[in-house]
């Protein structure tokens, strides 16, 4: 593996060692810093985490259930790929349920709950900013799916949670030694402007450029509009 990976870290919390390290592999493995097809053992991810082999092990085997990766057997694990194909039908069920989310949201946006999601808005920004993967990706996540808890529908809720577990985002990575990943970062504040104002068409027009980013900015291609 790399020596320069960005989503790696060593665990310095001691609670829950297993979340922890299972949070810093899926960021590895969303943003592509661990590569489809890469072959991980659970000795080399102990050193490289400075932590004992049982959270490690416990962690392999929770993102094993969660299809990230494939066991081989006296070797390690796997990561798994998924294709651009499916990376495109995600993309596009998330289309079809969050911009209209969003717009159906602004009609009736909480202001109380307006500083909370700044706060989690702030810490992508700075996640964005200091190449910090594992806090961008985190915050990125918590903040939509507390937006679209507020919309007022659970099994929305859980299939939005559902399909961004399954989505990889490969030029992640890549992103952050440009202004891109700011630029994508800074959209979480547009979008609570635009709730918090009411501004349904602007909030449901930013949310599909925002899910556009993920087969284009972020899969390495330019994208449209």
């Amino acid at each position: 593996m790399s020596e320069a990976v960005a989503s790696f870290r060593r665990i310095e919390a001691p609670v829950s060692l297993r979340e922890s390290v299972s949070r810093a592999l899926t960021a590895a493995i969303v943003s592509g810093d661990l590569a489809p097809g890469t072959l991980v053992s659970v000795p080399s991810l102990t050193a490289r985490f400075a932590v004992s082999a049982t959270p490690v092990r416990e962690a392999m085997l929770d993102l094993e259930k969660r299809g990230f990766v494939t066991a081989v057997r006296n070797k390690g694990f796997r990561v798994t790929e998924v294709s651009p194909e499916m990376l495109s039908h995600i993309a596009e069920v998330r289309q079809l349920l969050e911009p209209p989310a969003m717009e159906k949201l602004a009609g009736r946006f909480p202001q109380g709950a307006l500083p909370a999601l700044r706060e989690q808005a702030d810490a992508i920004v700075t996640g964005a900013r200091s190449g910090d993967l594992v806090t961008y990706l985190e915050a990125d996540r918590d903040f939509h799916l507390r937006l679209t808890t507020l919309a007022g529908n659970p099994l929305l809720v859980d299939v939005v949670a559902d399909l961004r577990s399954r989505a990889r985002l490969l030029g992640l990575s890549q992103m952050v030694a440009t202004d891109r990943l700011e630029h994508s970062a800074a959209e979480h504040h547009e979008l609570l402007d635009l709730l918090a104002a009411g501004d349904a068409a602007g909030a449901r027009d930013l949310m599909h450029r925002h899910i556009g980013h993920t087969t284009g900015w972020w899969a390495g291609r330019a994208e449209e509009g």
